[in-house]
């Protein structure tokens, strides 16, 4: 009788949320199930607002359901297309400068920035490597990073 008597208002918030009447009315089917299935232990003070909360529920979990569903299958279905070409010859490019611009460098910047970048050593690991101090190793790493920046913006700039 109670569900009887909430069919309208659960159809409504199911409309609201849907936008379709099929799947409105399925998700009111679920929800009357779902009502005489998990009815809670302890006593519902508000039937209304219960089972409001549950159909509202209901409702943005299927949506969110849906999206998620949708841009997996979306990204199966994409393959590469022209900007990815452009966009990979754009970094084989851009790296093909910034190995010329490495070049540019002096020997000791060149050599600090390589091992602290791209090879990953610590200030400390270069040292040892290299002899450098400290003081040397910062210099040439921030020299070297200030003046690979002038070198690779003169370059990409003349493109």
């Amino acid at each position: 009788m109670l569900l009887q008597r909430y069919t309208l208002l659960l159809l409504g918030v199911a409309m609201k949320y849907l936008k379709d009447k099929e799947l409105a009315q399925d998700a009111v089917q679920q929800i009357f199930l779902k009502a005489l299935t998990h009815l809670p232990k302890d006593e519902i003070q508000n039937f209304k607002g219960w089972l409001y909360v549950l159909m509202r529920n209901h409702c943005l979990q299927y949506l969110r359901d849906r999206h998620h569903h949708a841009d997996d299958s979306a990204l199966d279905n994409v393959s590469a297309t022209i900007t990815d070409t452009e966009e990979l010859k754009l970094k084989d490019y851009t790296l093909e400068q910034m190995n010329a611009a490495l070049e540019e460098l002096n020997e000791e910047q060149r050599k600090a920035v390589v091992l602290f970048y791209l090879k990953k050593q610590s200030y400390e690991q270069i040292m040892q490597q290299t002899g450098y101090s400290f003081a040397q190793v910062k210099s040439y790493i921030q020299n070297g990073k200030r003046n690979l920046k002038l070198i690779l913006l003169k370059k990409l700039g003349n493109r």
